[in-house]
C-alpha cells in the first residue's frame, strides 16, 4: 500500500479491507461514505468487479461494513450505497449494529439504454446510518431547499394560532433529485459510476463540521475528497486502481507528476448503463 498527501487530505492506494484494518484507526472517523462496486459486471479500468456468488459478494460487503462501523467515532454517521438488488440484504444486516435513519433514494433521468421487457431501474439507494440516536451531527440550516408549497404557491397555513404563510424552505426528504454525471460534463471524469458533486455536497454539508475527517474506501474518481476538502473538511480515500489513484491526488491538488507522468485530465467516453 502506498499513502499520498498529508494528515488533513490523505489517498491510500490499496485494497479497501486491508487499508481500513491497518492504516484507519478506531473511533477516528466523523462521517463515512461507502459506494462500493455493485456486483453487476461493471468494467473499472479493466478490472471487472463481479463475484462467483452473490454470497461471495455479500460476505465481503459485511466485513468492509464491520470495519466502517469500528472506524467511526461515536458520534458518527454512515452513508452506504449499493445496487437495488443487494440494498435489502444491507438493510437487515445493518439495522441490527447501527441506527439506520434514513432509506434514501437517488433518481435520475436517463437518456441511455433503457428496459423495453420490465420496468428499468431509475434510483439508487442510499442508506444513513449513526451509532448513537442522540448524540449525531445534522446541519439542518445547511442543506435547506426551496419548499414548493410556500414558495411557489403561497398558500396560508390556517391550522396555526396565528395563520402564516407556508415557509418557503425545508429539509430535503429522502427522494433526492440530482443528475447523472455524464460525458462531458464540467465534473466529469473517466469512471463508469461517478457520483455527483451537489450528491456529496448534500451528505458532507448535514453530517460533518468543518476540521471533521471525512472517509470514502471505494474512492474511485474521489468526488468525495474533493468536496470534503472544498467545504473545509479533512479527508481520507482508499482507491484500489492505480488510475483512479491519479485522478485523486489530481483533484485534491496533492500532486502535478506521478511516477514521471504529468496529471491531467482525461476525457473518455463511457457506455454508462443501469445500477
Amino acid at each position: 500500500m502506498e499513502i499520498f498527501g498529508t494528515d488533513c487530505h490523505k489517498i491510500i492506494h490499496g485494497d479497501a479491507l486491508e487499508a481500513l484494518q491497518m492504516l484507519v484507526p478506531d473511533n477516528t472517523v466523523d462521517l463515512i461514505f461507502a459506494d462500493p462496486p455493485y456486483n453487476i459486471g461493471k468494467n473499472f479500468n479493466g478490472h471487472v468487479e463481479k463475484w462467483d456468488t452473490e454470497e461471495e459478494y455479500l460476505n465481503w460487503c459485511y466485513q468492509w461494513l464491520d470495519l466502517c462501523m469500528r472506524k467511526l467515532k461515536p458520534a458518527g454517521s454512515l452513508y452506504v450505497m449499493t445496487a437495488t438488488q443487494y440494498m435489502p440484504y444491507f438493510d437487515i444486516y445493518l439495522r441490527h449494529k447501527i441506527n439506520i435513519l434514513s432509506r434514501i433514494v437517488w433518481s435520475y433521468d436517463s437518456s441511455g439504454v433503457q428496459a423495453r421487457k420490465y420496468f428499468g431501474s431509475m434510483y439508487e439507494p442510499i442508506l444513513f446510518c449513526v451509532k448513537d440516536k442522540s448524540n449525531y451531527t445534522f446541519n439542518a440550516a445547511d442543506i435547506l431547499i426551496e419548499a414548493k408549497t410556500g414558495a411557489k404557491r403561497k398558500l396560508i397555513d390556517y391550522r396555526k394560532a396565528v395563520p402564516a404563510a407556508y415557509s418557503t424552505e425545508k429539509v430535503p426528504g429522502n427522494v433526492w433529485d440530482f443528475a447523472r454525471v455524464r460525458y462531458r460534463m464540467d465534473e466529469y471524469e473517466n469512471h463508469p459510476t461517478q457520483k455527483p458533486v451537489a450528491l456529496l455536497e448534500r451528505i458532507i454539508k448535514a453530517s460533518s463540521n468543518p476540521g471533521d475527517l471525512v472517509l470514502d474506501p471505494f474512492s474511485g474518481t474521489f468526488t468525495t475528497c474533493a468536496v470534503a476538502k472544498e467545504l473545509g473538511r479533512n479527508c481520507t480515500g482508499i482507491e484500489m486502481q492505480e488510475e483512479y489513484v491519479k485522478i485523486g491526488l489530481r483533484r485534491l491538488q496533492l500532486a502535478d507528476e506521478y511516477k514521471g507522468e504529468k496529471l491531467q485530465r482525461e476525457i473518455r467516453s463511457f457506455e454508462i448503463g443501469e445500477q
